[in-house]
């Protein structure tokens, strides 16, 4: 990240904030590196806690301070996310930064105003650290992270890393330190070698759970729903919304006049791709049986806030083999008017 002298910003930023707490780690190693370790470094904010709680003042002061004794000040600044006015105060210092501070911005939430990524592209380097919110976005990411480890892994040992990391990456820079102190870095390793190291299993992405459902795999669609309780830590209610909105957006199209994705899309306010796999889902279950699923998430939603008596994971667990189920049933696909009724009611609980 930091290529001959340092410059006087670096914006580093993603959704994960271990892979941000990991870049920005690297980076201020850099930055030590390119001064041979005279440089002050001062921290403000915290991870986790959003700008609005963030004393911009001391920031700018410190910024604009020369440093003592050291050849540069270091200002590191993390967040989960900047206001509008807090991005105008930087870009503004910005647009005359003092050469011998270089200013860190670490948000690890939702991505820097616009005004201020173009103000530190101007005069630094932004650094992206997401690695897409696909899996081939992801897998990607993971590979040349893989190209550039200290060790070398097999194909299978590759792709057993990434189905036991899942959403967690940030725990691969770790994995690999622990794989290059066990086995050093001149022999290939393969699956055998490293499974011993792989600790407990990562989250999954939300859609590893939908698209089990929807191709009627039950055994797959209950391992998702338990990697995304357990190592994604998400609470029933959020896994809840994940079907909802799936199903919802299936019920939206249900009758309407949607010949493609870009059409599927602009109704259910969807990104191309997903809009395309809910219309051919939708299309395939037929009018009642995504009906039938509304139906399941407004029951589910009441048993999980307490009306069965059931553990919520429990509820969950039902609600999913029934999804991936209906899934299997024989039906007539296609659509036909938009759903009244039962359908549209069960869908307004459900959203409560």
């Amino acid at each position: 990240m930091v290529r001959g002298e340092p410059k006087p910003a670096y914006l580093v930023q993603g959704a994960d904030p271990g892979l941000v707490s990991q870049a920005l780690s690297e980076l201020v190693g850099e930055l030590s590196a390119s001064t041979d370790g005279l440089l002050a470094l001062e921290e403000y904010g915290e991870p986790g806690r959003a700008g609005d709680e963030l004393a911009l003042g001391p920031v700018l002061d410190a910024c604009r301070t020369p440093p003592f004794l050291e050849a540069r000040r270091v200002v590191v600044v993390r967040a989960t996310s900047l206001e509008a006015a807090q991005a105008k105060e930087l870009a503004g210092y910005l647009s005359d930064p003092l050469t011998t501070t270089v200013l860190v911005l670490a948000l690890s939430g939702r991505p820097a105003p616009a005004a201020l990524v173009k103000a530190v592209r101007a005069t630094g380097t932004v650094v992206e650290v997401e690695p897409g919110p696909t899996s081939k976005g992801r897998s990607g990411w993971l590979a040349s992270h893989l190209r550039a480890a200290p060790v070398a892994l097999d194909a299978a040992a590759a792709r057993r890393i990434e189905e036991h990391l899942g959403e967690d990456l940030s725990r691969l820079d770790g994995l690999l330190a622990v794989l290059a102190a066990a086995y050093g870095t001149d022999r290939r390793l393969g699956e055998p070698d490293v499974a011993p190291f792989l600790g407990s299993e990562g989250a999954v992405a939300p859609w590893d759970l939908t698209d089990a459902i929807d191709t009627g795999d039950g055994a797959a669609a209950l391992a998702a729903l338990g990697r995304m309780l357990g190592g994604g830590e998400r609470h029933p209610l959020q896994v809840l919304a994940v079907l909802h909105r799936h199903y919802a957006a299936m019920l939206r199209l249900d009758g309407a006049d949607a010949a493609d994705e870009r059409a599927a899309a602009a109704l259910t306010k969807l990104h191309a791709f997903p809009a395309k796999k809910v219309l051919a889902q939708g299309r395939k279950l037929g009018h009642d049986r995504v009906g039938r699923a509304v139906h399941l998430l407004a029951g589910a939603d009441l048993d999980v806030r307490g009306r069965s008596g059931l553990a919520p994971p429990a509820v969950l667990e039902i609600l999913v083999a029934r999804l991936a189920q209906l899934a299997r049933l024989p039906g007539h696909g296609g659509g036909r008017a938009a759903a009244t009724g039962p359908a549209r009611s069960a869908a307004g609980r459900s959203q409560r």
